[in-house]
C-alpha cells in the first residue's frame, strides 16, 4: 500500500515538472525539436550520473534487462521527439491532449506485457479523467493539422509503452537512476549526428530557457520513473491528468490566461475522478486487510 501512495505522489510531481517543461519548450522559439530534445536529455543525464555515482545504482546485469532498457529508450526517444514536434506545430493545449493519451496506452501495454488486470472502477476513472480533459482543452478536428496530430498521437503511444517498460524494469530490480541515465544518454547520442550537420545557433535567453526545460524534464523523468517502479499503471496513471491543472495554473500566472466555464467543469471532473479512484483504492485495501486477518 505504501508503494501505491508513493507512486501517486511521484506522478503528481512529474505532472507539474512536465507541464513546466512544455511551457519552456514552446517559449524557446523557432528551434528544431530535435535540438530541444538534446538539451532536455543532457541535463537529465548529468543529474542521473551524479546520483549513480553517489548511490552506486549501477546496471544490475540481470539477463534480459539490457534489451528492455533499449526498448524503453527507443520508445522514450520517439515519445519526446513526437511530443516536441507537436508542441511546436499545434496549439499547446492540443499537443498536450494528444500526449495525455499515454496513460491509456500504458494501461493497454501493462495488460499486454505485464498481464496486469484492469479493474472496472479504475478503467472508469481514467475514462472520466479523459472526458474532463476534453472539457479543458476543447480540441477541434478542423483546428488541428493532420500530420502533426498523428505525430502527437504516436508520441502518446510511445510514452505509454516506455512507462510500461519502466514498470517492468522496476519489477526486475533495475534502479530508477540507471534507467533515467541510460535513456537520457541513449537519446543524446542518437541526435549527435543531426546536431553536427544541422545545429541552429541560439541566443543566451534561448539557451537558458532550454536548460530550464532540461531541469524540469529531469525532475519529471526521475519522478515518473519512481512512480511506475512503485505502483502499477492502472492504479496511478489517472493522477497524471493533474498536468492539465498545472498547465492551467502556469498559463494564468505566466501568460494571464483565464480558464472559461467549460474548463472549470473539466477541472472538477478530473479532480473528482482522482478522488474517486483514491477512495476506491482505500476501500479495497481495507477490505483486503480484513480478509487477510480473517
Amino acid at each position: 500500500m505504501a508503494g501505491k501512495y508513493k507512486g501517486i505522489i511521484f506522478i503528481i510531481i512529474s505532472a507539474f515538472c512536465f507541464a513546466l517543461m512544455n511551457v519552456c519548450v514552446r517559449a524557446a522559439g523557432d528551434i528544431s525539436f530535435i535540438q530541444k530534445s538534446f538539451f532536455r536529455n543532457l541535463v537529465a543525464a548529468v543529474f542521473a550520473a551524479a546520483i549513480l555515482f553517489r548511490e552506486k545504482a549501477w546496471f544490475s546485469g540481470k539477463k534480459g534487462n539490457l534489451g528492455i532498457l533499449l526498448g524503453r529508450s527507443v520508445f522514450g526517444a520517439m515519445g519526446i521527439f513526437c511530443n516536441f514536434y507537436a508542441v511546436d506545430h499545434l496549439l499547446l493545449a492540443d499537443a498536450s491532449m494528444l500526449n495525455k493519451m499515454s496513460p491509456f496506452f500504458a494501461i493497454i501495454f501493462s495488460f499486454l506485457i505485464l498481464q496486469e488486470k484492469i479493474r472496472p472502477v479504475q478503467a472508469a476513472a481514467v475514462i472520466a479523467a479523459f472526458i474532463g480533459s476534453l472539457f479543458v482543452i476543447k480540441p477541434t478536428v478542423m483546428g488541428m493539422s493532420l500530420f502533426p496530430s498523428v505525430i502527437g498521437l504516436i508520441g502518446g503511444m510511445s510514452a505509454g509503452a516506455a512507462y510500461t517498460l519502466v514498470r517492468l524494469l522496476g519489477e526486475r530490480g533495475e534502479k530508477g537512476p540507471f534507467i533515467v541515465f541510460f535513456f537520457s544518454m541513449f537519446t543524446c547520442i542518437l541526435v549527435v549526428p543531426y546536431l553536427i550537420f544541422f545545429y541552429e545557433p541560439m541566443t543566451l535567453k534561448q539557451t537558458g530557457i532550454l536548460l530550464m526545460a532540461g531541469l524540469a524534464a529531469a525532475g519529471g523523468q526521475f519522478s515518473i520513473t519512481a512512480a511506475y517502479c512503485c505502483a502499477p499503471a492502472r492504479e496511478i496513471s489517472v493522477y497524471d491528468y493533474s498536468q492539465i491543472l498545472f498547465s492551467a495554473g502556469l498559463g494564468f500566472f505566466l501568460f494571464g490566461q483565464i480558464p472559461d466555464f467549460l474548463s472549470w467543469i473539466g477541472y472538477l471532473v478530473i479532480i473528482g475522478a482522482a478522488v474517486g479512484m483514491f477512495l476506491h483504492n482505500q476501500r479495497q485495501d481495507k477490505k483486503e486487510r480484513q480478509e487477510n486477518r480473517a
